[in-house]
């Protein structure tokens, strides 16, 4: 299991938060599950972390900080870097979540949380991380061309950027090709048994899906109303 000893690195985890008391409690749970736990106080502390440490596999970042937010912080981040980013935030609002998947975040948790939670999704990101590449290494359908090991899609020849869950998430679909997918099935399937959230989070990684991939990502991803989803490669006009 990904965090226990069966690693002889111990993986680096970025808390950002400034409220001490806040990365106490989310250094101690992740320091219990044998990680190795970075902090920082505000945005501009974590991106210099971020920038001077090696092999950072994953960032938990408040959302309300001084000198940069966490949106701020996640969309630089997000010009260099696909590293899984959870972020938190007091506000629980919907158009608050929307922005912290438009600026390219994986999670979204709204405080007062349950640490064991978080870790259960911090362990179920890095789960996935760890088995990225494992069989075949590149699918091609229908114009998109995945390259799982190196993280890479394009479409018809043309880069696509997608953030981790993105990724994640094409990479079922296109393993998956015709099959009407539950929401539910595409919630295990891509976040784990262990997400404890419910389709909406799924749905808006959708439809950022659907625009990145252009024409190709409306008409092969298909929605079936009352259901979930279903990628199938449908010929263009």
């Amino acid at each position: 299991m990904i965090g226990k000893n069966n690693y002889m690195e111990k993986l680096k985890v970025l808390v950002v938060d400034d409220e001490m008391r806040i990365r106490k409690l989310v250094r101690d749970f992740l320091v219990k599950q044998n990680y190795e736990v970075l902090e920082a106080g505000d945005g501009e502390e974590a991106l210099d972390l971020f920038y001077q440490e090696k092999g950072i596999a994953l960032i938990i970042l408040d959302v309300m900080m001084p000198k940069l937010n966490g949106y701020q912080v996640c969309k630089e981040i997000r010009e260099s870097s696909d590293v899984p980013i959870i972020m938190l935030t007091a506000k629980a609002e919907e158009h608050d979540e929307l922005n912290g998947f438009e600026c390219g975040a994986d999670e979204y948790i709204s405080k007062p949380f349950s640490p064991k939670i978080l870790v259960a999704r911090v362990e179920a990101i890095l789960r996935r991380t760890s088995s990225a590449g494992k069989g075949s290494s590149i699918i091609e359908m229908g114009g998109i061309h995945v390259d799982k090991d190196a993280h890479l899609v394009s479409v018809d020849g043309a880069n696509v950027d997608l953030s981790y869950k993105e990724f994640e998430l094409l990479v079922y679909f296109m393993e998956n090709p015709g099959i009407a997918l539950s929401r539910e099935k595409i919630l295990n399937g891509v976040w784990n048994y262990d997400y404890f959230g419910d389709a909406r989070t799924m749905d808006t990684h959708v439809k950022k899906l659907r625009a990145k991939l252009g024409e190709k990502g409306g008409l092969y991803i298909q929605t079936i109303w009352g259901l979930g989803y279903k990628f199938e490669i449908v010929p263009m006009n």
